[in-house]
C-alpha cells in the first residue's frame, strides 16, 4: 500500500487505505506497548480488563481523528506519513 501511495500520480486517492494502515498500527502499538506488558506482569484479570476497555476507547477516538486528519492531507503530507511509517518498519 505504501508503494502504491508513493508511486501514484495522485496519492490523495489512497487516503482511506493509508488511514486504515495508520489506525491498525496505532492499535498494534497500544497493544504492544501497554497491554502486553500488563499481561506479562500478571496484573490480574480486573486490571487487565480495565486497561483493555480504556485502550479500546482510545483506539476508537484515535481512529476517528486519524481518518479525519489523513482525509484532509495533500500529496506532500501523505508522502510524509508514508515515509514515517517506513521508518517505523526499519
Amino acid at each position: 500500500m505504501l508503494d502504491r501511495c508513493e508511486q501514484a500520480s495522485d496519492p490523495t486517492a489512497h487516503r482511506d487505505a493509508l488511514a486504515d494502515i495508520t489506525v491498525e498500527l496505532t492499535a498494534w502499538g497500544l497493544d504492544y506497548s501497554f497491554l502486553r506488558p500488563l499481561e506479562l506482569a500478571k496484573v490480574g484479570f480486573i486490571v487487565l480488563q480495565s486497561a483493555s476497555l480504556a485502550v479500546t476507547g482510545t483506539q476508537q477516538v484515535m481512529a476517528s481523528v486519524i481518518r479525519t486528519i489523513i482525509g484532509r492531507m495533500d500529496k506532500r503530507q501523505l508522502l510524509s506519513v508514508c515515509a514515517s511509517i517506513r521508518r517505523l518498519m526499519a
